[in-house]
């Protein structure tokens, strides 16, 4: 596992304290590996979720230290979404 994966874990698991998440997302961080968030937290994994969001390690670090906006970052072509976007919008509620 990357470096980048072990702190996103990390960051993802403090961000998510006391939130409720339902569902699974997966944060492909390209040349890096994944990320999935469940209603249990973050956890390195490379399974299947009900959306996956694409970024490179760059575009995903400002996202989740509050940089960068999703929207923004999707707007502009640096994350891309495949899968529910209702999913993606709850969790992008539960990081801000």
């Amino acid at each position: 596992m990357s470096d980048v994966v072990q702190e996103a874990v990390k960051v993802l698991n403090e961000k998510m304290q006391g939130q409720s998440f339902s569902g699974t997302a997966k944060f492909d961080i390209e040349g890096e590996g994944s990320v999935i968030i469940d209603g249990e937290g973050a956890h390195a994994g490379d399974e299947e979720a009900d959306v996956t969001l694409t970024a490179d390690a760059e575009t995903f670090q400002g996202i989740i230290n509050g940089d960068t906006n999703p929207t923004s970052a999707f707007m502009t072509g640096k994350l891309k979404v495949d899968g529910d976007m209702g999913m993606a919008m709850k969790l992008a509620s539960a990081l801000s």
